[in-house]
C-alpha cells in the first residue's frame, strides 16, 4: 500500500525538523528510496568471495563416459612420477685399433712410438727422445729393446679408456689410449728415465700424437668437440659431488681444481697447440671418461669411437648443365 500525500508532508516535515538545514538532493533521494523500500534495505546482502556458505562455483557438465562423483569403481588419480635421477655423461671410448701402425711422436715433435699387433698380443716400438747427460744442451734418442718390439700387457679400462703397460722395459711405461694418440706416463716414482751407457736422460711423459701439420686443418672440429668434452667433465664432476658424502667432497673439489692446471702443464709443450687444441681436447675427453667410470659406468659396454666415412663424390657427367632443372636428380643405373 502506497503512503498518501497527506501522510508524506508530515513525515517530511518531521524528518527535516525545525531550524535544521535543508537536505541535499542526494540525501532527499536516499530518504525516499528507503521510505518506499527500493533502497539498500530492499537488496539482500551478497556474501563476499571465499566465505563459507556462499554460492558454489558452477561446475562443468560431465562428459559421456566420465565417472560419477562418489563412484567406488572410478580410477584413482595418478600420483606425479618423481624426476629421473641424473646420469653420467659418457663420451665415445677411443680404441687402440685406430692408432695401430701409426707413428706417433712425443708432443708431435720428437721420438717414435708405434703400436703393433701380432695375433692377440700388442707390442710397441719406442724410441725415447732426451738430452745428453754430459751436454744438456744437446739432444739424444734411446730405442728401447735396441729397436725390437716391446711387449705390452693389457690392463683393461681402469680410467674408462684402454690401458697398456710395458713393465719389463728399461724405462717402465704406461699407455692410456686417446683418440689418435697415447697418454704416456712412467711407472716408477721418477718422471724421467736415465740411460747412462747412452749418455742420455729422457722424460717420456706427455701426449704422443700426430705432427701439427696434420692437426691444424681440423682446428674447428677440435674446438667444437672441446666444448662437448668440457661440459661432460663439469656434469660428471657435479654428479660426483652430489653423490659423495660430506667428508668426501673436499678431495673431489681439490682434484677437479688441479685438472685444469695439469692439462695446461701437459699440453703447453705440444707443437702448435694454440693453433689446433688437439692435446687439450684429448686430455679433457679422457678426464670425462674417467669420471664416468668412477660414477659406475662400464665403458667396455660402450661403442668405440670410429672414423666417420666420408661420402663418395659422384663424378660430373660431361656436357650436363648443373644448373638445369632436374640436374641434381640421380639417374638410375
Amino acid at each position: 500500500m502506497r503512503p498518501t500525500r497527506s501522510l508524506l508532508i508530515p513525515l517530511l516535515g518531521a524528518a527535516l525538523g525545525a531550524g535544521t538545514a535543508l537536505p541535499t538532493a542526494a540525501q532527499a533521494q536516499n530518504f525516499f528510496e528507503e521510505l518506499f523500500g527500493i533502497g539498500r534495505a530492499a537488496r539482500p546482502p551478497v556474501p563476499p568471495r571465499g566465505v563459507p556458505g556462499g554460492a558454489p562455483a558452477p561446475q562443468p557438465a560431465p562428459m559421456p563416459g566420465d565417472p560419477l562423483p562418489g563412484d567406488p569403481n572410478a580410477p584413482a588419480a595418478e600420483a606425479p612420477r618423481p624426476a629421473a635421477p641424473p646420469k653420467p655423461v659418457v663420451l665415445k671410448v677411443p680404441s687402440e685399433d685406430a692408432i695401430v701402425g701409426q707413428e706417433l711422436q712425443l708432443n708431435g715433435l720428437a721420438g717414435k712410438l708405434k703400436l703393433e699387433r701380432a695375433g692377440t698380443a700388442t707390442t710397441a716400438r719406442i724410441t725415447l727422445p732426451g738430452t745428453k747427460i754430459s751436454q744438456p744442451t744437446e739432444s739424444c734418442a734411446v730405442p728401447l729393446a735396441n729397436g725390437s718390439p716391446v711387449a705390452l700387457s693389457s690392463e683393461g679400462r681402469p680410467e674408462g679408456v684402454p690401458r697398456f703397460e710395458a713393465a719389463g722395459a728399461e724405462c717402465p711405461l704406461r699407455f692410456d689410449v686417446t683418440e689418435g694418440g697415447l697418454l704416456v706416463t712412467t711407472l716408477g716414482p721418477s718422471p724421467t728415465c736415465t740411460f747412462s751407457a747412452a749418455d742420455c736422460t729422457t722424460t717420456p711423459r706427455g701426449l704422443w700424437g700426430p705432427a701439427a701439420a696434420g692437426l691444424i686443418p681440423r682446428s674447428a672440429e677440435f674446438d667444437t668437440a672441446r666444448g662437448v668434452a668440457d661440459k661432460a667433465v663439469r656434469d660428471n664432476y657435479k654428479l660426483m659431488t652430489q653423490r659423495a658424502r660430506r667428508e668426501d667432497v673436499r678431495p673431489i673439489v681439490t682434484e677437479q681444481a688441479a685438472f685444469s692446471s695439469d692439462r695446461e702443464q701437459l699440453c703447453r709443450t705440444y707443437a702448435r697447440e694454440g693453433a689446433h687444441g688437439f692435446c687439450h681436447l684429448r686430455f679433457t675427453e679422457n678426464r670425462a671418461l674417467a669420471l664416468a667410470t668412477r660414477l659406475g659406468v662400464n665403458t667396455a659396454a660402450q661403442p668405440a669411437a670410429a672414423a666417420t666415412p666420408r661420402p663418395r663424390r659422384k663424378p660430373a657427367v660431361e656436357g650436363m648443365n648443373p644448373d638445369a632443372p632436374g640436374a641434381g636428380i640421380p639417374v638410375a643405373e
